[in-house]
Parts: structure tokens; sequence; C-alpha cells
């Protein structure tokens, strides 16, 4: 069974973009994974396909309706779908690999995509939207941030990565920040490859790269490394 991803937005020409290309793109054409996009406009009930109106209260801007939205998500996630009902969001849990993890053992996501100042609360409560976050930092709408959450998803998929080994040591996979990287040649302006990546002792080269993601870990994300109990 393939990953479905069916996502709801504004923009529908935006995708699949990027995961049209390189690892995605080719699961993508080879069936591993299934893409969507479903005009949010298309639910609207007047001529002008509107979809967002004032905010109650006042205020800037405007917030997506809920009538809009549910018919919507309805469409794309009937009554016995399994697919978790995502709803890209600053205000969102942030994204962990953990939760990548996840995503990609089960049966795909919909996915909805914000705009405007937001989505109007009932609809999140109505449908079980889960709200994710990519970062604390704003942008135009949740689409880039569902493209970021689907192209982490699908390098995870079987047969994906052509080494299912190589995305083990990963930053965020055991808890750290990933070890820096080395190829030829083997002298760069000066700077050499350190020494005992070519030793050949395989002992010393896993003890090195575990010590380098510590210390990465620990001056670059502190928060990582406090998850560590063992190295502390």
């Amino acid at each position: 069974m393939s990953f479905a991803a069916s996502v709801l937005t504004l923009y529908p020409e935006m995708f699949p973009g990027a995961l049209g290309l390189s690892l995605a793109g080719r699961a993508l054409e080879a069936g591993t994974w299934s893409l969507d996009a479903i005009q949010i406009r298309d639910f609207a009930a007047d001529k002008h396909r509107t979809v967002d109106d004032t905010p109650a209260g006042g205020g800037a801007g405007m917030v997506m309706r809920a009538d809009v939205l549910a018919k919507a998500i309805d469409h794309a996630s009937p009554e016995g779908d399994l697919r978790p009902r995502l709803l890209m969001s600053p205000r969102g849990k942030p994204l962990t690999q953990a939760r990548v993890r996840e995503l990609a053992a089960g049966p795909g996501a919909v996915i909805l995509c914000g705009r405007f100042e937001g989505v109007d609360q009932r609809v999140i409560d109505a449908r079980g939207l889960e709200e994710v976050s990519i970062g604390d930092f704003i942008l135009s709408g949740g689409e880039p941030a569902a493209l970021v959450l689907l192209d982490a998803v699908v390098r995870l998929l079987p047969g994906v990565m052509g080494n299912a080994v190589s995305g083990d040591e990963e930053s965020f996979e055991n808890g750290l920040l990933e070890h820096p990287h080395y190829t030829r040649p083997q002298e760069f302006e000066g700077r050499e490859i350190p020494e005992v990546l070519i030793s050949g002792n395989h002992k010393k080269i896993a003890a090195w790269r575990r010590a380098q993601s510590e210390t990465l870990t620990k001056e670059r994300r502190p928060d990582l490394f406090g998850d560590q109990p063992l190295l502390k």
C-alpha cells in the first residue's frame, strides 16, 4: 500500500513542486506514494468562490471559513479514512523526526494549508486537525511547510533511499546532530581530512563521529542534548 497525501490548498499549482524531482519525484512516478492537490475554492458556495471572512471581534486580516474548509476536508477524508488530518500552522506542535517516522509508517496524510490570518477554530476542533509547525517563523501560507513535511516523510518510505542505512546516522535520528562529513580531495586549501577517517579503524571512526555529534549538539542544540541522559 502506497503513502497517500491529500493537500488542501488555495494554490494547487504549487504541488508537487520540488517533490516532483530527485528521490521524491522518482518515488511519485513509481507509485510509492501519491499526491492529490485539492483546490479549497471548489467547495465555496458563492459565485466568487469566497473562502474567507472578517475576524469575529475585529482585527486585521481575514480568517478561513469553517463551513468551506469542512466541505473540503470531508471530500478529501471521508468517514473511515484512517489518515491523520494535519493543519500546517506556526502555533502547532513542532515537527520532529519521531513524528515524521510515525507518518511514514502510516497510510498517508490529509494536509490543510492555512492562509490569511488563520483558520476558524471551530473546524479545527470539529474535524480533529493536528496543528503542525516546521519552525518559529511565519510563512505566507502553509504550502511551503506542507512541502517540507512531505519531503521529510517520503524519503523514509521503503525503497525511496537507495541505501536504507544512509538515514540511520542523520541529525535527529539518534537524538543528536549529525557529525561532519569529508570526501576527496585529501587536502583542500590547506585543510586535511581528519586522520582518523582514513585510518581504516572502524571502531575509532565510530567513536570520533559520536564525539563530534555530541560536541555539535552541545554547542548548537543544547535542548536536544538534554534529552540524552547518558551523555551528560
